[in-house]
């Protein structure tokens, strides 16, 4: 009898580490996705609060174009106030889109394009978007491992009961940004 209590006793343990481990290792992976999530936030702060001077100094040279300028200005207020990523994703991509649209119209004005103010901040907007790309490929991975971890048995077991949720990554929404350029070397 005393074997087999301690053969039960044994299994017990060894179930209740398994359970510990696995617990641990879920509240890492979501750890881990928080803190990716966080490098994405300060970059896209960084970039929102370049927008009012970026607006600034376009608004005397771009009367006719307002539309797009009060569409950023909604844009920005739009994911400033976001509450869930799903909606700080949308709010993030359409403003993208539209920044990229306020750069195409400038090319229309060659004295905005020469001026040291819009390059200077011009050349700060690529960085930051390149560091916004960084920063939600590094959110991607923590997002996909956190995923794998949720999904894969035994671990589901775990992650059902504690309540762990997958989470949902920061993808590109415009099918157009996902497109092949096409090149063409015809003269």
């Amino acid at each position: 009898m005393t074997i087999f209590f301690f053969s039960l006793l044994a299994l017990a343990v060894a179930a209740v580490l398994w359970l510990i481990a696995v617990y641990n290792k879920l509240i890492r992976l979501r750890n881990m996705k928080d803190e990716g999530w966080s490098g994405i936030d300060v970059q896209l702060k960084r970039r929102s609060d370049l927008i009012p001077n970026l607006l600034e100094s376009v608004k005397g040279y771009m009367g006719h174009e307002r539309g797009v300028l009060e569409e950023i200005t909604e844009l920005r207020t739009r994911s400033m106030n976001a509450g869930s990523i799903g909606d700080k994703i949308a709010a993030e991509s359409a403003l993208t889109q539209t920044l990229g649209r306020l750069f195409a119209v400038a090319e229309n004005y060659p004295d905005l394009k020469a001026s040291q103010n819009f390059m200077d901040l011009q050349a700060k907007l690529a960085e930051i978007e390149d560091q916004i790309q960084m920063a939600r490929r590094y959110y991607n991975g923590t997002v996909r491992n956190l995923n794998v971890g949720i999904e894969t048995f035994p671990n589901s077991i775990v992650a059902k009961y504690f309540n762990f949720q997958k989470g949902e990554f920061f993808e590109i929404e415009d099918e157009g940004d996902r497109a092949v350029p096409r090149v063409n070397f015809q003269p």
